[in-house]
């Protein structure tokens, strides 16, 4: 768990405080470590909780945003209808905004990052999964059921063929553009490859338990073919599911945060240049494909910016004003 204070500028005023979450202890053990967690936050601040005006939070996970409740968390067990919104609100006594991860994510690049220009973006995180964010006209797409923007599970392969996603199907963007994937598909093309000698093949062969989606982008950028392959496709899978939702959502810009990112602008042209060739024309040639800024710190301080809406808005889901 990741907490800080920020202010009314989306600026963090310290260091995030940051506690283990220790599921298998329990919900009731997990929302203690959370209230700690802000409690930590606030003192590194240097402030007391009259100071604090909302509280923001943000978790992975089934859901529903409208009754504040974790659902039943895979990555969580054995947490299962979870009140935490409403628990938070009552231990401290503050207006409490509740939003996915990844949304909260996306609403940080688009306050205060990446997209703070833009009137509508997207957000792909790229880690063990994929996650989403949309924000269109000003406002955080939740769905009817809590599950809108969840971009991992856009469908880029035939379902009775495609690779096997965590969630049970086939095909999905996650199953071939997460981190965690990135690294099975190459583990995979070594098996196979018929190519020059890899120098991404040897490291593996050496360092199986620290084989990584970043050592694969590593071998890439100094040229290694293997790893440029497994770069390349990758960038052709995350180009068809920013495709999909170009076509559906038609958004301002097309952000990409995670690990994977940290590669840079060599593989975010390479992005790019594949949603150009298989998306629209019109809309491609308008839609700016970046990169996120606000690293990891991009889902407190979006959680953080949600109460502040909270706040000035006395509810909802709008954004800017």
């Amino acid at each position: 768990m990741k907490a800080a204070v920020v202010n009314d500028a989306g600026q963090p005023l310290s260091r995030p405080a940051v506690m283990d979450t220790n599921p298998e202890r329990g919900q009731e053990a997990g929302l203690e470590t959370m209230c700690e967690t802000i409690r930590r936050a606030v003192a590194a601040a240097q402030l007391t909780l009259s100071d604090i005006t909302a509280i923001g939070v943000a978790t992975p996970g089934l859901m529903d945003i409208k009754k504040g409740l974790i659902l039943d968390p895979p990555n969580l067990k054995p947490w299962k209808n979870v009140p935490v919104r409403d628990h938070i609100a009552r231990v401290f006594g503050k207006p409490t905004a509740y939003q996915n991860d990844a949304n909260a994510a996306a609403y940080g690049e688009f306050w205060v990052g990446a997209a703070r220009a833009a009137k509508s973006m997207v957000l792909f995180t790229l880690g063990t999964g994929v996650g989403g964010g949309i924000i269109l006209d000003d406002t955080i797409i939740e769905g009817e059921h809590s599950h809108g923007g969840e971009l991992g599970h856009l469908r880029i392969a035939m379902p009775d063929h495609g690779r096997l996603c965590g969630c049970g199907a086939r095909g999905c963007l996650e199953a071939y553009a997460s981190a965690t994937n990135v690294v099975r598909r190459a583990r995979e093309e070594m098996a196979s490859w018929r190519g020059p000698a890899s120098q991404l093949q040897a490291y593996y062969t050496a360092n199986d338990d620290e084989f990584t989606a970043k050592i694969i982008f590593h071998h890439a950028a100094n040229g290694d073919e293997l790893a440029l392959k497994i770069v390349d496709d990758t960038a052709y899978f995350l180009a068809l599911g920013a495709c999909a939702v170009i076509a559906t959502v038609d958004p301002e810009m097309i952000v990409f945060g995670g690990g994977m990112t940290a590669a840079g602008e060599w593989f975010r042209a390479k992005i790019e240049h594949n949603v150009h060739r298989f998306g629209l024309p019109y809309p491609t040639q308008h839609v700016k494909i970046a990169f996120a800024s606000l690293g990891s710190d991009a889902g407190f301080i979006g959680a953080a910016g949600c109460a502040r809406l909270l706040v000035r808005t006395g509810g909802g889901a709008q954004v800017h004003s």
